[in-house]
């Protein structure tokens, strides 16, 4: 992996900057902290030109990749760690093959490589931090073996201060370092354990970031949903479908259609119960089908748009009207779908919410309670309603279950629609038909 395919302005411009200071090696000599072998080895490498570096690193490599990670690990001084960390990514830079020099040298040091990359973790100093990252993320993603807790989660620490961090510099390298880790089963099921992260590339989603930014995202959603308990899961936790079909659709890259639809294909061919309705609900079929019609340069997106076409449609010409209705609610986003108010399907199907232990109801009662959405209040207030006029003994049920309550508080809501169906859901929980008097 070559660490060019972690990096942003930032981390450029200052290392530029950290390039052209003196570091006092003598003065740390002088002081017993550097040997004088470490002396000859470091003033070769000091502020010379690329070229001479490069000629130093083919002979001698491991010495090197040896030398950086043992400064690293007993100087303190913030700048002089600075200078460490450039240099031992200008080593790694477009060489791929120097990875093993540094990740080698475990065998003379088992604190080494991590120990003190992980350690500048902690600093206070952006720089130190941000460029240890970006160092760690090419270790640990071209490490042969499984990496440990103990080395993936401090790592995963620092994303998720970074995916949530006022500064779009750090956001920007957490979502790099994620593209870049996530092909490793074992760093999907960390990261699915830490949910900040994920709530942070949700986050940034919801705010429209530019092209490259919404691709990598769906590039990471993509990786992540390759785990078979993330992709029935993830929609249900964080509500993704919804939110990259409206990407999808806005989109003008064909990258960015193209890496969600392949994250669309991996939720339904491995949990298809959990995720079509949402995509039903999201209304993704007509998506699909125009996306269908169109031309592409890449034929993998072909063959997923087909795929996702077939399953939804077949999915959808099987629908009963009721089904549509679960569909709806259990994806959690209400709308004024016509069934809402046709008194027919309520007239036929109110009883069927008490199916499965009151299942359905349950879920209407829970988005009542915990949406902050308008129209979801509304709808969900007026099902209730529709609910106890077409069966006299949901009253109690719905008191029992602590809906009444919250129905009542919704009198009072800012929204004027959300008040009027609480207004008429609530007459129809305290009326007494003339029959039962």
């Amino acid at each position: 992996m070559a660490l060019a395919l972690v990096s942003n302005s930032y981390l450029d411009d200052n290392s530029n900057k950290i390039r052209s200071k003196p570091v006092p090696w003598e003065a740390y000599q002088r002081a017993g902290l550097v040997t004088s072998e470490e002396l000859a080895l470091i003033k070769k490498v000091e502020r010379q030109s690329r070229a001479k570096i490069e000629n130093l690193l083919l002979s001698d490599g491991q010495t090197y990749a040896l030398l950086y990670l043992r400064l690293l690990k007993k100087l303190q001084r913030v700048d002089t760690q600075q200078s460490i960390l450039v240099l031992i990514a200008d080593a790694l830079t477009d060489h791929e093959e120097r990875i093993a020099l540094f990740t080698r040298a475990s065998e003379t040091d088992p604190e080494l490589p991590y120990g003190p990359l992980l350690r500048m973790l902690e600093s206070q100093d952006d720089f130190v931090q941000m460029k240890s990252v970006q160092i760690l993320t090419v270790l640990l993603s071209a490490e042969t073996k499984a990496l440990s807790p103990q080395r993936l989660q401090p790592f995963l620490n620092t994303l998720t201060s970074f995916i949530s961090h006022a500064l779009p510099h750090k956001r920007d390298i957490a979502v790099q370092c994620l593209e870049a880790i996530l092909p490793r089963s074992e760093a999907r099921k960390a990261v699915w354990n830490s949910p900040a992260l994920i709530t942070g590339l949700v986050d940034i989603l919801k705010q429209n970031p530019g092209p490259q930014m919404s691709y990598q995202i769906g590039f990471c959603f993509w990786l992540l949903t390759f785990e078979q308990e993330i992709a029935e899961q993830i929609n249900k936790k964080f509500d993704i479908i919804p939110l990259l079909t409206n990407v999808a659709q806005t989109a003008v890259k064909e990258k960015v259609i193209r890496v969600i639809i392949a994250t669309f294909r991996n939720l339904v061919s491995k949990a298809p119960q959990t995720n079509l309705p949402s995509m039903l609900v999201s209304q993704l079929l007509p998506f699909v089908k125009n996306l269908s019609t169109r031309k592409w340069t890449d034929e993998d997106i072909i063959e997923d748009v087909q795929y996702l076409r077939d399953e939804l449609k077949t999915r959808f010409d099987s629908l009963t009207t009721y089904d549509e209705y679960t569909s709806e609610l259990q994806s959690g986003h209400l709308s004024w779908s016509p069934v809402h108010e046709s008194d027919l399907f309520w007239k036929e199907n109110a009883t069927r919410l008490n199916e499965k232990d009151y299942e359905l109801l349950k879920i209407l009662i829970r988005l009542l309670q915990e949406s902050n959405d308008p129209t979801v209040l509304a709808v969900a207030a007026h099902d209730l309603g529709q609910y106890v006029k077409h069966y006299e003994r949901g009253k109690k049920i719905i008191t029992d279950l602590g809906a009444k309550r919250r129905v009542m508080e919704l009198m009072t809501h800012p929204d004027p629609d959300v008040r009027y169906q609480a207004l008429i859901s609530v007459q129809r929980l305290v009326s007494h038909p003339w029959a039962t008097l």
